[in-house]
């Protein structure tokens, strides 16, 4: 049985400011989308585009900043919808206090999609090719948040057998070795996915199935995984006995299978 380490949530104070590691871990996202959106320039069919069409490092800049701004604005408001609509309906003015919690991840896709919308529409592109592209380059994203949810002890598993090898304690979750979920979905939806996507994308594919392969890979890794992640406290688990985190991955993995026959019947080959 492993004990989580104690780790100081503050990685850095410099004088009143203070770098939290989950702040860097944001940065090192947002690094990490920077290299690999840029390794896509190189990659067809976007390699290959001129004119208009032509795709370039000052694109990549704009949809990550696009994109960071679909991730916060829709992970909170899809977190007070999905997970407290009554309580933020009661206490409107908490939506904006941010500080003190509460990110939704299918809200940030959300935000992440419409932000590629409006993205496409000013860049007069198809909006599918703009998904294929940010598709791969996502994943590490969500790894290094996953590292940092591990890191500030949150967001535990549920309770695993103690002769589970890696089960672990963590501090305010009671003394019994729980499943170290945030590494399970770290390795899965991060890690895994990444792979599976980046090598996907790599050969030619019908426009749109990359886009329809991260959400149906995302969709399934996070729907294992909440088997091993404690329920929201004031959630519990709900109809059939899922958690509000694998009701949501249905969607995406319905919405993903959907995506991909369509796409491949009517998409062009690029």
């Amino acid at each position: 049985m492993l004990i989580h380490p104690e780790i100081n949530p503050v990685a850095l104070q410099l004088g009143p400011l203070a770098v939290h590691w989950y702040g860097l871990t944001y940065l090192a996202a947002f690094g990490l989308f920077m290299w690999l959106g840029n390794l896509r320039l190189r990659h067809e069919p976007f390699a290959s585009l001129t004119g208009a069409q032509a795709w370039s490092k000052r694109d990549v800049e704009d949809i990550l900043f696009l994109g960071v701004m679909g991730v916060v604005l829709g992970g909170r408001i899809g977190y007070c919808l999905f997970y407290k609509p009554d309580y933020y309906l009661a206490n409107p003015l908490e939506v904006f206090a941010v500080w003190q919690g509460g990110m939704s991840f299918h809200g940030g896709l959300l935000g992440v999609i419409a932000s590629m919308l409006w993205f496409a529409h000013s860049r007069k592109r198809p909006w599918l090719q703009v998904a294929d592209f940010v598709a791969p380059c996502v994943p590490t994203g969500l790894a290094a948040g996953r590292m940092g949810n591990f890191i500030n002890g949150e967001l535990w598993g549920r309770l695993a057998s103690p002769d589970l090898p890696w089960g672990m304690v963590f501090r305010g979750a009671g003394d019994a070795p729980r499943h170290p979920s945030q590494i399970y979905q770290f390795l899965l939806e991060g890690l895994l996915l990444f792979v599976l996507l980046w090598l996907y994308a790599r050969k030619p594919r019908q426009r749109g199935q990359v886009a329809a392969a991260f959400l149906l890979g995302y969709g399934v890794f996070r729907f294992i995984a909440e088997y091993f992640r404690e329920p929201d406290a004031f959630l519990g688990l709900l109809g059939l006995g899922l958690s509000m985190g694998q009701w949501l991955c249905l969607p995406m993995i319905f919405g993903g299978i959907g995506l991909w026959l369509w796409a491949r019947a009517n998409s062009p080959k690029v």
